[in-house]
């Protein structure tokens, strides 16, 4: 994977959020050199500052709804790959912000395709949306990728609308045929839950939970029934890697969209989530029902990953189990005194091990 990425001129959108400072860290450990575009990190504390990822990066701060700053960056860093995370990633919040929600996700993923489409370096763009950018009709079996598009609340609606932007730059200007003549090859990724070590959001079950336990509170679960396909941010992330370097090596078949979800065992609901996480921190205290309003939101979601498997080679090689206990040891030596840099990266090389 490194020969892939060394030396390589990759902008990352997003790159002071939870997935994004994953991101970064693995393509800064793989050699690239990284620019980042983001607005300011979403929470105190955040991974972005408390792993020093500033100075790894060529670090920007632009919201990406400013498409004259976004045009300038472009020009200036002259990327090969881009891989576009940036959003507004919170359901409740789109509740309370439509209109943010709409034109952040929506616009701003336009903004970043006409600059890549303009300044001519970018060979591989890779769009990150989500697993809620489908026509949720609460049924029992995975959503394909050629399933439609859709969403019941502002967030989810807005990413199946970016979805159908990705489609409309890639036949109207990115056609799949023109990859080897030059072209730029792009890709949409929708991948479930992500969960890891250095998430400090708000209206999140993981963080939710941690802070809890380092308060010696009860936490207050809503939805406990509902399932959802739970995932450790590297599992995500090395599918977006591979999308991209298929892309890098002008294979067209590659710019499509494509599902990352966990196996079908780690679908499990937020009960057993709890439940587990309990287990692992040594926390005894019964989890108290939520009393606060409770905005519409899916009760059952899976994906269907065969494409990605068959096609990419791809599979999830961390088990839900495993991969909460990597949380628990992160957060744990964390509040130790460990160094927050250190412990991504540690859990990136043990990761990269798993596979081989």
């Amino acid at each position: 994977m490194a020969d892939h990425w060394q030396g390589r001129r990759v902008l990352v959108t997003g790159h002071t959020g939870f997935k994004g400072s994953w991101l970064a860290l693995w393509l800064h450990r793989l050699g690239a050199e990284v620019t980042g575009i983001a607005l300011d990190p979403p929470t105190t504390p955040s991974l972005f500052a408390e792993a020093r990822i500033a100075e790894l990066v060529d670090h920007h701060v632009c919201d990406i709804r400013d498409l004259a700053r976004v045009h300038e960056i472009f020009a200036k860093a002259r990327p090969e790959v881009v891989f576009h995370l940036a959003a507004q990633p919170l359901v409740r919040l789109s509740y309370e912000q439509p209109v943010e929600t709409f034109d952040t996700n929506v616009m701003g993923t336009v903004h970043l395709l006409e600059a890549a489409r303009l300044v001519g370096s970018v060979e591989a763009f890779v769009c990150i949306t989500t697993d809620k950018c489908y026509e949720n009709r609460e049924w029992v079996w995975p959503y394909r990728e050629s399933d439609p598009m859709g969403g019941y609340d502002p967030y989810s609606s807005s990413k199946g609308c970016a979805e159908l932007v990705v489609s409309a730059y890639r036949r109207s200007f990115f056609p799949v045929q023109a990859i080897g003549e030059g072209g730029m090859a792009l890709a949409s990724v929708r991948a479930g839950n992500v969960i890891g070590g250095g998430d400090w959001a708000l209206d999140r079950l993981l963080p939710d939970l941690v802070r809890a336990f380092e308060r010696g509170e009860a936490p207050a679960i809503r939805s406990p029934s509902a399932v959802r396909p739970w995932q450790h941010v590297l599992e995500a992330l090395h599918g977006y890697l591979l999308i991209a370097e298929r892309l890098l090596a002008d294979e067209g078949e590659f710019a499509d969209a494509w599902n990352f979800g966990p196996a079908d065992s780690d679908a499990r609901p937020v009960s057993w989530i709890v439940a587990q996480l309990q287990a692992l921190w040594g926390e005894t205290k019964p989890p108290q029902p939520w009393t606060g309003a409770v905005p519409h939101e899916a009760g059952l979601l899976r994906l269907d990953t065969s494409k990605a498997r068959a096609l990419l080679g791809w599979s999830p090689v961390l088990p839900l189990g495993e991969a909460l206990g990597w949380i628990v040891e992160w957060h744990k030596a964390f509040a130790a005194g460990g160094d927050a840099r250190h412990l991504t990266q540690d859990q990136i090389d043990r990761y990269r091990a798993l596979l081989g």
